[in-house]
């Protein structure tokens, strides 16, 4: 089974500094039919105004992953951490027994473009923690989270993993599922079919009971591909 989750379905909520989409229910969008998928909780595609931001805020029990699009993030939270994260950066927090941060836009003059994702650990309680990192440029297929950081993946406390795919034009790749796995994609950029199903930016598939995804790219395209568990 292959679900379809259009771009333009999603929750929307502009607030002038803050343009956000969310593909699950958050905030004052409510739907019960989309409240998650598997370890999934948030899936939020956000456009922040030049030196806008989210202040102090507190987070407890979740894997919270940001993914850089385009523009700069300032980030600081109660670790003691205070970074910078450019596009093309991911950067995952485990909020745990709690942390508190903030998040701006670096930029005085450029709009930032982003993932929020939230991921559901597989235990609460978890210490606090913070790491960022900037993959290679490659072409296919690239582990960016892992429940054992192999691969030099970034480590999230789940029975799940994620891969970037980039794919030229007309590329065709092969996925072989396990049994009983969730699969969800995230369309970062340009145009791809999967089994048959096609899917343009922004757009995600939520796949069951399928055990071979055949890709197939009808432009050059970027993916998220959430390898996840039986719910």
């Amino acid at each position: 089974m292959i679900y379809l989750r259009k771009a333009q379905d999603r929750g929307h909520a502009n607030h002038g500094w803050l343009d956000s989409y969310h593909t699950f229910s958050f905030a004052n969008y409510y739907d019960p039919q989309f409240m998650g998928f598997s370890a999934l909780r948030v899936i939020n595609e956000d456009v922040i105004a030049a030196g806008q931001g989210f202040g102090t805020h507190p987070h407890k029990d979740m894997e919270i992953l940001t993914y850089v699009l385009s523009g700069v993030i300032e980030h600081q939270d109660s670790m003691g951490n205070k970074e910078q994260i450019p596009a093309g950066e991911f950067q995952i927090m485990s909020a745990g027994t709690g942390v508190q941060h903030s998040e701006y836009n670096g930029s005085s003059s450029e709009p930032l473009h982003l993932y929020q994702i939230w991921i559901i650990p597989d235990k609460a309680g978890i210490e606090p923690r913070y790491e960022q990192r900037r993959f290679d440029e490659v072409h296919g297929r690239q582990l960016v989270l892992s429940p054992d950081a192999r691969e030099g993946s970034l480590k999230v406390f789940q029975d799940m993993t994620l891969s970037r795919w980039a794919l030229g034009a007309a590329e065709q790749q092969r996925v072989e599922v396990a049994a009983g796995r969730h699969i969800w994609i995230q369309v970062v950029k340009g145009t791809i079919s999967v089994n048959g199903q096609q899917a343009t930016t922004s757009d995600a598939l939520a796949i069951q009971d399928e055990p071979v995804l055949e890709l197939v790219a009808d432009s050059d395209a970027e993916i998220l591909l959430f390898d996840l568990p039986p719910v």
